[in-house]
């Protein structure tokens, strides 16, 4: 896509910060869509009127894409479990979009909004004066409070899960992927604990969502979770007096169950890319090591460092800003 480059302004600020940078750019879009997009994405030539075309609906505030990983040539694991990572988050946002509308993340990847909403000073004060833990003042997880913003000001979303929405990324190919998931599993715990805890519109308007996306952070790791389940089928079981092989009919119909609920999301993916069925057991193990770093993020959550990307934490301080006293009673 070419353009005139005296259509292009750059602007810039003394520190490296989403939220200010936004900040500084918001005022000066004169049209009536803000679209946001990040350095790491490859748009199709359809992107831009699929993007657009929810927002003839009045109601709909912001409006997100589907998101694919670039493959690369010759990909390795790091690439399947971050296909998988999205190939999840595409089923599940979907799914939620069409059920109640709720939607846990706007994806900063690229996303748009009513540029009226951005240019409100009431949102502008919200979006650079965030409070976590009353304590600190957060200038990270921009794409989660954007989301929430929309909710709690009685905007609507929607995801465009569709080829011509669709963006292409890409993700970390190596060992710094964990690095990844640990800083998305961070900012989850921080957004979902104050949407359902602190703000609470997402229980009456979007129930589904809160339950079935929002509530499971809540839930015991995965590593955890499945050995009780199986653990407490084997017990009842006993309990109930059945013999041998009822009881590995049984446990062998709970395992069946569980890898099916779990793994019907990532069906599109294999469909594409039959080999990769091999990677499997590589997935599934690498759903219980999540469980640790879900609970190591929990402990961790004033952490905001990305790790994954040279020169990325240079200007990591300006992320959350630890609050005097005079500060925090304003």
């Amino acid at each position: 896509m070419s353009m005139p480059t005296s259509r292009i302004r750059v602007l810039s600020i003394p520190h490296a910060n989403k939220r200010r940078q936004m900040c500084c750019a918001i005022p000066e879009v004169q049209t009536k869509i803000t679209v946001f997009a990040d350095d790491d994405v490859i748009w199709g030539q359809k992107i831009l009127p699929w993007i657009l075309a929810p927002f003839e609906k009045p109601g709909i505030g912001g409006v997100g894409t589907s998101q694919r990983l670039r493959r690369p040539e010759h990909p390795n694991v790091w690439d399947f479990l971050g296909a998988l990572y999205l190939e999840r988050r595409n089923f599940d946002i979907s799914a939620t979009t069409h059920i109640d509308g709720g939607i846990p993340c706007l994806s900063g990847r690229t996303v748009a909004y009513r540029t009226h909403i951005l240019q409100d000073p009431d949102f502008t004060y919200g979006f650079t004066h965030e409070r976590w833990l009353h304590r600190y003042q957060l200038n990270t997880d921009d794409d989660n409070f954007l989301t929430r913003w929309m909710v709690s000001h009685g905007w609507d979303t929607y995801v465009q899960y569709c080829k011509e929405a669709e963006v292409q990324t890409t993700l970390e190919g190596n060992r710094n992927f964990l690095k990844q998931c640990l800083r998305w599993t961070r900012s989850n715990w921080r957004s979902n604990l104050t949407s359902m805890f602190r703000e609470r519109h997402v229980w009456s308007r979007q129930p589904w969502s809160a339950y079935a996306v929002q509530l499971p952070t809540l839930s015991p790791p995965a590593f955890l979770g499945d050995f009780l389940m199986v653990y407490f089928c084997y017990e009842a079981t006993i309990e109930l007096g059945l013999d041998s092989y009822c009881r590995i009919w049984t446990l062998a119909l709970l395992v069946f169950w569980m890898f099916t609920t779990k793994y019907v999301k990532l069906l599109g993916h294999f469909i594409r890319y039959p080999s990769d069925i091999s990677l499997l057991p590589v997935s599934i193990l690498f759903g219980w090591f999540h469980g640790f770093i879900k609970v190591y993020a929990f402990f961790t959550l004033n952490v905001t460092a990305w790790g994954s990307r040279e020169g990325a934490d240079t200007d990591d301080v300006y992320r959350m800003i630890r609050l005097n006293q005079e500060e925090n009673e304003q």
